[in-house]
C-alpha cells in the first residue's frame, strides 16, 4: 500500500510544496516532488517519480486525503492506467493518513526547521539528500525493528520473489 500527501517548506523567495508517496510496509519514500505550487501536476510528479522507481503489483492500493490534487480526474487516470486502486481518507480525519503525517513531522524536525533555504533549488537538493541518502537508507525506525526503510523494502522483495 502506498500513501501520499502534501506539505509545505519555506524558502527566502516563498513557499515550496512537497508531495511524497510512502510505501506503508517499509516506510520507504518511493516518490516525491517539490514545486512552488500545489496544483495536480505536483502530485502527478511524485507519482511518476514512484512509478519510475518501481513497477507496482496490480493489487496495490494508493491512499491519500481528499485533496483536489488526488481527487482530480488526471491523477486518478494515472493510477487506473497502472491498475492501482484508490483509497481516500474520511472527510476531516487526519488520522487516516497518520504514517505520512508522521514522516512530515520527522522531516520538519530533522531538516526543515534546521535550515534556511534561499530558493527551491537549495530546498530540493537538501530534501533529496535527506530522503534518498539519509531517511531511506540510514535512518533507523523503531516501528521497523530498528531497521531502515531500504532494509525492510529489500527483505520484502526477496520474500515476494
Amino acid at each position: 500500500m502506498w500513501a501520499s500527501d502534501i506539505t509545505y517548506v519555506q524558502t527566502a523567495v516563498g513557499w515550496g510544496y512537497l508531495a511524497v508517496i510512502l510505501d506503508l510496509h517499509s516506510r520507504l519514500v518511493v516518490g516525491w516532488a517539490l514545486a512552488d505550487h500545489m496544483r495536480t501536476e505536483l502530485a502527478e510528479s511524485a507519482l511518476v517519480s514512484a512509478l519510475n522507481k518501481r513497477k507496482p503489483s496490480p493489487d496495490l492500493l494508493h491512499h491519500s486525503d481528499r485533496g483536489s490534487q488526488y481527487a482530480s480526474a488526471g491523477y486518478r487516470r494515472k493510477l487506473a492506467a497502472q491498475e492501482i486502486a484508490v483509497s481516500m481518507s474520511r472527510r476531516g480525519d487526519c488520522y487516516d493518513n497518520a504514517v505520512v503525517e508522521s514522516f512530515f513531522g520527522t522531516l520538519k524536525q530533522e531538516l526543515v526547521h534546521q535550515e534556511r533555504w534561499l530558493d527551491l533549488a537549495q530546498a530540493r537538493a537538501a530534501i533529496h539528500e535527506y530522503v534518498e541518502v539519509f531517511y531511506n537508507r540510514q535512518r533507523l525506525h523503531s516501528s521497523l525493528g530498528y531497521r531502515t526503510p531500504a532494509e525492510v523494502d529489500e527483505a520484502a522483495a526477496w520474500t515476494s520473489a
